[in-house]
């Protein structure tokens, strides 16, 4: 009988073999370590977003990923001022328009590896300068780690990211025979995981940036500002770390609101200096009256009303 079932395992194709890397558990992914905390309702998340729509327009930054998006669904959202007609005109000329044509996985990949610990701007111009110096993936491959390190120094982090580039293109040669990942595209969230997780220096919160901007998976990735606001307004316990913070978020957060809600908390984080990250690590927590939560977050933010909600 053993026997038998050894067999059976090992006929099994590769995608549905069980494995112990906790990325590739549906269990962990389903699972929410904070089941007694009941914030965020779905309703709270589409009112946060609404309100920070209004605030900041959508960020022109992710705008290319939301399109490709809406191409992938053949769906346009709402723009202001469009009468019920123009839209859907706009509707039928997204199936018709040809799609603008998208970033490499491995290209999607290598951009999030540089974005750690680092501006926006530094980590685009690291990703540009790389690809001037090495017109393709083999050449980076083929390069001297401290040649690879000099074409993204000033993305930070140098001998770091260029270590962790390096490793995946070894191994992605190894592994499928070419620098491609386009065959993620065609994977479950659960598998891309466990796929990405192989490599090593990719973490949680690349794999979820991977899967929500370069595969339009519904995916909520937790950086710091997003990390940050969601404790000051009390979506995550005080205590919550953040790979705990990602599974828990992950399970409120309804799946249709997780890509606008996602890049809107991150531009919030970054243009309210009382919402982002703080040195003083002054938020609304317990312990502070109405009046202090609201000074704490900025007359102006939206946010404190969803402070002002915050469990007891």
């Amino acid at each position: 009988m053993q026997t038998q079932r050894k067999r059976k395992l090992r006929d099994r194709p590769h995608s549905t073999l069980p494995s112990k890397s906790p990325l590739q558990s549906s269990k962990s992914i389903q699972d929410d370590p904070y089941q007694t905390h009941h914030r965020p309702t779905p309703e709270e998340c589409r009112a946060v977003r609404d309100d920070l729509l209004a605030l900041h327009g959508f960020p022109e930054e992710f705008a290319k990923y939301r399109k490709q998006r809406q191409q992938k669904l053949g769906l346009v959202v709402k723009e202001e001022g469009d009468s019920h007609e123009q839209r859907e005109v706009k509707t039928v000329l997204v199936d018709e328009e040809e799609e603008e044509e998208e970033e490499s996985v491995l290209d999607g990949l290598v951009k999030t590896v540089l974005s750690q610990n680092t501006t926006d701007v530094n980590s685009q111009r690291a990703f540009a300068s790389l690809k001037s110096a090495f017109p393709s993936w083999e050449d980076v491959l083929a390069a001297e780690s401290t040649c690879i390190e000099d074409a993204i120094r000033c993305g930070g982090l140098a001998p770091t990211k260029a270590a962790c580039i390096k490793n995946i293109l070894t191994c992605l040669l190894d592994k499928r025979g070419k620098l491609c990942l386009e065959y993620l595209r065609d994977l479950s969230v659960g598998e891309v995981k466990a796929e990405l997780s192989l490599f090593k220096g990719i973490g949680p919160k690349t794999v979820a940036c991977v899967l929500m901007f370069h595969l339009q998976q519904d995916d909520f990735p937790v950086d710091t500002h997003v990390f940050e606001i969601a404790k000051t307004i009390g979506w995550i316990p005080a205590t919550a770390d953040r790979n705990k913070a990602y599974l828990h978020l992950n399970r409120r957060i309804p799946s249709d609101l997780k890509f606008d809600l996602n890049c809107l908390l991150f531009t919030h984080g970054k243009m309210c200096h009382r919402c982002g990250k703080r040195k003083d690590n002054q938020q609304c927590g317990k312990g502070k009256d109405s009046q202090q939560r609201k000074e704490s977050l900025g007359k102006d933010c939206p946010l404190l009303n969803y402070c002002d909600a915050r469990s007891s």
